[in-house]
């Protein structure tokens, strides 16, 4: 019996082996991202490409799994790292503390990747992820906004062009269209966002104001996301009806 035998019963060997050969990046591991990476180390994907240069604050104890009074301080992608390491020792995590941009974009091989994750929050970094990956001709799948919602059975998985309501997908729809990106994965909420209460937090620089979470929106968004990714790796692998 290996750890994953419960995971192989649903999928059978070959695509588990299929798994522990695949290299997938998560761009962003903060709520959403934070719960792509634990899933995919708890299915067995084998190499896993992490980048953020974000560190754990008290404020993302309420929602990121990588968070806990014993990570603050700590770069995300180290503790993330650490975490996937506790659950599959055999796993390969590479770490990167980077803010993904257009300008630092070159420094990856994206042709390296078997799936790209976009769990990041910037419009011009999220764009900049679906030219590379399409132009590696790697599949990719987009996080749209999970910020100030509480409603976590409304998110759905589409086409970006096919999304409404969420104003960050109509940016990535309107940008996207303009570059020639006829399709891309996204995971997505209907839910009419909410306005925040008033807070004395300081806000960081560039920041307008502090999105709401909690601990179960960007939770499930992340979970759906690594599922996608899980099945479309392990598709031609499926045993036969």
């Amino acid at each position: 019996m290996s750890q994953f035998s419960r995971t192989e019963l649903l999928y059978g060997h070959e695509a588990m082996e299929h798994l522990a050969r695949a290299r997938v990046a998560v761009f962003g591991v903060g709520g959403v991202g934070g719960y792509v990476v634990e899933a995919l180390a708890r299915s067995g994907v084998g190499t896993l490409d992490l980048f953020d240069n974000d560190t754990v604050c008290l404020s993302n104890l309420n929602r990121q799994i990588i968070a806990t009074h014993d990570t603050i301080g700590k770069y995300k992608v180290d503790a993330a790292k650490d975490r996937v390491l506790s659950i599959n020792p055999h796993a390969s995590v590479f770490a990167h503390k980077m803010f993904f941009m257009p300008d630092n974009a070159d420094q990856i091989d994206f042709s390296a990747f078997d799936y790209v994750v976009d769990a990041i929050d910037t419009v011009t970094g999220k764009i900049e992820l679906v030219m590379r990956a399409t132009a590696a001709h790697v599949p990719i799948i987009s996080s749209m906004g999970a910020g100030n919602k509480k409603d976590a059975s409304a998110f759905e998985v589409t086409d970006i062009y096919k999304t409404s309501v969420c104003p960050l997908a109509k940016v990535m729809r309107k940008e996207l269209k303009a570059r020639g990106i006829k399709h891309l994965k996204v995971v997505y909420s209907k839910e009419i966002p909410l306005k925040p209460l008033e807070t004395s937090e300081e806000l960081p620089q560039g920041r307008r104001s502090i999105p709401g979470s909690n601990a179960f929106v960007p939770s499930v968004a992340g979970l759906i996301i690594a599922g996608e990714i899980i099945n479309d790796l392990t598709a031609p692998y499926a045993p036969s009806k």
